[in-house]
């Protein structure tokens, strides 16, 4: 079977589908005859087990030219399915209208992008065009939306586009991922992920100044790159609530620092807004970390396994799990790490979703 994916960025700082793509093509390459064209970037993740074909960063998903040098290359490949990833850049969308068009099967990956919470973001001026132009017929023409969350599958059937989705979360490398051998507290609760306004690290910076005699001697780690205005707006705010000299913004880490991080770390709190998946919640807790998230993730699980928090939106509800991870034990911390790590090796390991998605593509192909 040869399938082909489209993304539209493999730079280290595309966040999360990058970091999809990555770990994906591991596991899937061996099961498949892998491909993934994506554009020329700076500093591109190395993708294993898999043909990676650059187009021009600047191909214009409306001339003819655009048109034609991905048409090319796709009857150069000729692939099975075509598998296209991410909305509101239009080369995802058109390019499924292309494939389709040629007869193509069509799978399309949205990654959380129709999510409430970012559908209702800039809607008139930026979501509404996009709609109008091309991302509703993208999803539309496609064989079978995958989603990876139920909560995504739910919102995805609202919309009404298309009513083929199937469910298959991201995954992690687990057996190469060190769980931590000591849960003694280190004092040091960890943040990794994109720095943006969606992620919600005003509510931790909120949430810590609220319980910062209970905090005495923790350093907030904040790990990620970000717009440095945004980052800058962060600072005044920990400045102003006087936790500036709690609260670390440290930038973007990579390899083997990344899973120190997680390791040190007594906690990982991502208190975001809206996620379809959350890799990182999936790697602290293939690290023994006891996490914290929202309702905005899919996470219900860090509760049915009792190796997190999963709270409202907020930093009050951010705040009222700090205090609840506060009066645990480290005999209890260990238990929660133990079984978060459970959790992933059973359900999210990269094996497993590279084999589900082949029967995925079975599918897609017997027409089912």
């Amino acid at each position: 079977m040869k399938i082909l994916h489209y993304i539209p960025s493999i730079d280290r700082t595309s966040g999360g589908v990058g970091a999809y793509m990555q770990l994906l093509t591991v596991e899937l390459g061996k099961l498949v005859e892998l491909h993934v064209v994506t554009h020329h970037e700076d500093n591109p993740l190395e993708l294993a087990n898999c043909t990676v074909h650059y187009m021009p960063k600047n191909n214009n998903p409306f001339s003819a030219k655009g048109k034609k040098e991905f048409l090319k290359l796709l009857e150069d490949i000729s692939p099975d399915v075509f598998h296209t990833n991410c909305c509101w850049l239009p080369m995802s969308a058109r390019t499924a209208m292309w494939a389709k068009g040629l007869g193509y099967k069509v799978v399309y990956t949205p990654h959380g992008m129709l999510e409430p919470w970012i559908m209702k973001r800039h809607y008139w001026t930026k979501k509404l065009p996009a709609l109008l132009l091309f991302q509703k017929k993208g999803l539309e023409v496609a064989d079978i939306i995958h989603s990876t969350a139920d909560s995504e599958k739910q919102n995805l059937m609202q919309l009404g586009w298309n009513k083929e989705i199937t469910v298959i979360p991201n995954c992690v490398q687990v057996e190469r991922i060190a769980m931590k051998e000591s849960w003694k507290r280190n004092k040091e609760i960890l943040f990794l992920s994109r720095v943006h306004v969606k992620k919600g690290v005003n509510f931790l910076i909120e949430a810590v100044a609220c319980l910062k005699d209970k905090l005495h001697g923790y350093s907030i780690c904040i790990a990620g790159e970000g717009d440095g205005r945004y980052i800058g707006e962060l600072e005044s705010l920990a400045e102003r609530l006087g936790v500036a000299d709690m609260v670390h913004f440290i930038g973007g880490v990579y390899g083997e620092r990344k899973w120190e991080l997680f390791r040190q770390a007594d906690l990982f709190v991502l208190p975001t807004h809206s996620e379809n998946f959350g890799i990182v919640v999936a790697e602290a807790l293939a690290s023994g970390t006891p996490v914290i998230t929202t309702k905005g993730t899919p996470w219900r699980e860090l509760e049915d396994w009792r190796c997190g928090w999963w709270t409202e939106i907020g930093a009050d509800a951010t705040a009222k799990a700090l205090k609840k991870f506060l009066q645990c034990t480290e005999s209890q911390l260990e238990e929660m790490g133990r079984n978060g790590r459970r959790l992933v090796e059973e359900k999210y390991s990269s094996g497993k979703i590279a084999s589900d998605m082949v029967d995925l593509y079975k599918k897609v192909l017997d027409g089912v």
